[in-house]
């Protein structure tokens, strides 16, 4: 069975990979109609270069994970074919980096399968995971290192080439919290202070929390990243609830959230302006709500089904290749296309819960928990902030967005997932294979 299970992953993973290359290419030459009415003369050799690549994903876990799921890996190379063709659409100097990012990525999750053959011998590197990812988010604080664009300084730079070590330092924190909460998920669960009707555990217990809401206002502060310090707060709180199954600390969680964003907004000038755009972006529709209102109006121009590829006029949304490229995607594919946009992002969430559910080790649960935890809130923010549900915040859309950053860690990620996926048809089959060695020693 464990056998069937393998070849009927891996075949499905194969014709959803060539399904979203067809999808990519043919995205590809309609914009090319759209702008020039007439076919790219690099057709072919980009179909080829995208199921290249694609199938260099899918041969690497064939060969080092071929009991992982079959549908992560194609989710994620529809969206990042279809993030490229509206990227190329909108600036093709920067289509020529993603695509070059997007081989860099593919080499990391080949590299990520081959190193890291069991997910749960990273459990024991843990502490050095924590100091790697809180290295890497202070890393722009350095003066020669750090850079301030758009207003946030969570950018570095290596000679000409800049890069986001906060996108690798939700991995470090993922791995450390997975390993931080098995250690310590006993002594979290007991509670042994009571305030009115409210269980508590020993204050020393509760210092995680206090420190993960600490080091996410540290960032939101200094390096001016609202987004990032949401995201890893989220992390950490949603894999304690986890890992310990009590509510209070959602609470908890909640409360101090709100205490350290309200005094934020208080305190700092650019919280409170990315607050008072999320509430009235008409008050100021030429300067501050600008990049907001331009987008509401794409998302109105589309409507239904779109305006099409390259009949519409998203450039018209400053930075639109990164933070706004949903809506462009919403201007020229429609409520369909978002839509559909949507639907993969919560396929992929739903697998990566699934894959945490079936997991055997704690330790696993836990990691696979989080890193589908990030991916979802990653996603949630940006979307909500493009839609005015949520306050905006400069964060990327997972394997859409232009950014090598955000597409070198989403890939190690995808190959995390994919390893922990694998290993409980692993240990189905490993029973059964001592079983069939015994009964041929019986035999002889």
């Amino acid at each position: 069975m464990a056998v069937a299970a393998r070849a009927s992953r891996r075949t499905t993973e194969l014709g959803l990979i060539v399904l979203a290359a067809l999808v990519t290419a043919g995205g590809y030459a309609l914009a090319s109609l759209g702008k020039t009415a007439s076919l790219p003369a690099n057709l072919v050799p980009f179909l080829l270069v995208i199921l290249g690549l694609l199938a260099a994903g899918h041969v690497a876990t064939r060969r080092l994970a071929p009991n992982a799921d079959g549908v992560l890996l194609p989710m994620a190379g529809l969206l990042n074919g279809i993030g490229y063709v509206f990227i190329a659409r909108l600036d093709p100097d920067l289509a020529a980096l993603q695509a070059m990012w997007t081989a860099v990525g593919v080499g990391a999750f080949v590299a990520t399968l081959a190193v890291v053959r069991r997910a749960r011998d990273l459990e024991q590197y843990r502490y050095t995971f924590a100091l790697l990812g809180v290295l890497l988010l202070l890393l722009p604080l350095v003066p020669v290192l750090g850079r301030n664009i758009n207003g946030s300084r969570i950018w570095i730079r290596f000679g000409p080439a800049t890069f986001q070590p906060g996108e690798l330092a939700k991995l470090s924190l993922a791995i450390f919290f997975a390993g931080y909460l098995v250690e310590k998920r006993e002594l979290l669960q007991t509670f042994t202070r009571r305030i009115g009707p409210i269980n508590l555990p020993d204050p020393k217990f509760l210092g995680p929390v206090l420190a993960a809401w600490g080091f996410s206002l540290v960032v939101m502060i200094f390096e001016r990243d609202l987004g990032s310090s949401l995201l890893f707060f989220a992390l950490f709180v949603t894999m304690l609830w986890v890992a310990t199954a009590r509510g209070i600390y959602l609470v908890l969680g909640l409360v101090l959230f709100s205490a350290g964003a309200f005094v934020a907004m208080s305190a700092f000038s650019h919280v409170r302006t990315r607050v008072d755009i999320w509430f009235d972006p008409f008050a100021d529709a030429g300067g501050r709500g600008f990049q907001l209102v331009q987008a509401l109006f794409a998302f109105g121009s589309g409507g239904v089904a779109g305006t099409g590829l390259s009949l519409g006029s998203p450039t018209k949304i400053p930075a639109v290749e990164t933070d706004f490229i949903f809506a462009a995607i919403g201007e020229e594919l429609g409520l369909l296309g978002t839509t559909a946009i949507v639907t993969a992002f919560l396929l992929m969430v739903g697998v990566g819960l699934r894959i945490a559910v079936q997991a055997r080790s704690d330790f696993d649960k836990l990691l696979a928990t989080g890193l589908t935890v990030s991916l979802a809130v990653q996603t949630f923010i940006i979307l909500g902030g493009v839609t005015r549900l949520v306050p905006l915040t400069g964060i990327t859309l997972p394997f859409v967005s232009y950014g090598g950053s955000s597409l070198l860690a989403n890939y190690i990620l995808l190959a995390l997932l994919l390893r922990i996926s694998g290993e409980p048809l692993e240990r189905r089959a490993a029973p059964r294979a001592d079983n069939d060695q015994l009964d041929e020693t019986v035999g002889r």
